[in-house]
């Protein structure tokens, strides 16, 4: 029986494509790791997982000046969206949703899509990804503008959503920036900060839920962490914006406020009761030595900087 070349199936420019990827390379040495114990796997899925902040590392110029880019529209109100497919959009989508009770940030200002709308963070959409005209229709329902930036996130860096969204918001003047795991990828080569984090082929054959997407969690970590201490939403390397929204987050509350200032209890009750809750003015009203509505004029006044709010405080 003669094998069909590939480029002459309904499939075969897809296939010829994904043979050119480095995400989607067969190890032929792994071929019978069903073989192995488990503890053999284990030791040698975690050695695979070791090598991935050094392709994260090779990348930081183009991520701290995506970051540096990304502050600056925010700081002006604009917002941070991610949108990918599957797992890059997955990741996304998390990274968007621990913004808020970690930096108090409104839910509107980091926001991620994924192909298919919510229900595709269960559940695969059939074709979704493959749809530039989807991804323009999510920006679009957004009203993104100028000041806002748009990451596309994919594992292979052909993936249409992701493209299709840098495409056309680059079209509606957005920042944008293309985060994937191939060099030369059309993703990158789309947006104005293209990120390629090479991690090398998946433990298993094209799974870019392994190596790709810990590389994808730990530059979108470091882009919204380090975006938002650009902001002013910390004080030193406490989340003074945390926004305590249950017992854990309370708690939480007051141990940064002890730590930022070193007051007792009573001190720390009074001056979050003068402050409505919020951490940050809590602490430039213990540290300045002002009343509460002083403290949130100051902050306003400084954009949210506390160390900036105190030197103000200070100087009157």
């Amino acid at each position: 029986m003669t094998s069909t070349p590939a480029g002459t199936t309904p499939y075969g420019e897809l296939r010829a494509q994904l043979d050119t990827l480095t995400t989607e390379a067969f190890r032929p040495e792994l071929a019978e790791i069903d073989q192995l114990s488990t503890p053999e796997l284990a030791a040698l899925m975690n050695s695979e997982d070791a090598t991935v902040p050094a392709a994260v590392a090779a990348q930081l110029p183009q991520i701290a000046a995506a970051i540096d880019s990304i502050a600056e529209r925010m700081a002006r109100g604009g917002r941070l969206i991610y949108a990918g497919a599957g797992t890059a959009g997955r990741l996304g989508v998390l990274d968007a949703s621990e913004c808020p009770p970690t930096f108090n940030t409104d839910p509107t200002e980091v926001v991620g899509l994924i192909a298919g709308g919510p229900v595709a963070m269960v559940k695969a959409v059939e074709g979704a990804e493959d749809s530039k005209e989807l991804a323009a229709a999510d920006l679009d329902a957004l009203k993104v503008g100028a000041d806002d930036t748009v990451i596309g996130i994919s594992a292979s860096g052909r993936t249409p959503y992701a493209i299709g969204a840098v495409e056309h918001a680059r079209t509606l003047g957005a920042l944008t920036a293309g985060l994937s795991c191939n060099a030369g990828s059309a993703l990158a080569a789309a947006a104005e900060h293209g990120i390629e984090v090479v991690v090398g082929p998946e433990l298993l054959t094209g799974s870019t839920r392994l190596k790709s997407g810990t590389a994808q969690k730990l530059v979108l970590n470091m882009i919204s962490t380090l975006v938002m201490i650009r902001l002013g939403k910390t004080y030193g390397n406490l989340m003074v914006d945390v926004r305590a929204s249950n017992e854990k987050l309370r708690a939480r509350s007051r141990r940064i406020v002890a730590l930022a200032t070193g007051a007792d209890d009573t001190e720390i009750e009074a001056a979050l009761t003068a402050a409505d809750g919020e951490v940050k003015n809590a602490i430039l009203i213990i540290l300045g030595d002002v009343d509460g509505p002083t403290a949130k004029a100051l902050l306003d006044e400084e954009h949210g900087h506390l160390r900036a709010a105190l030197k103000s405080a200070h100087r009157k």
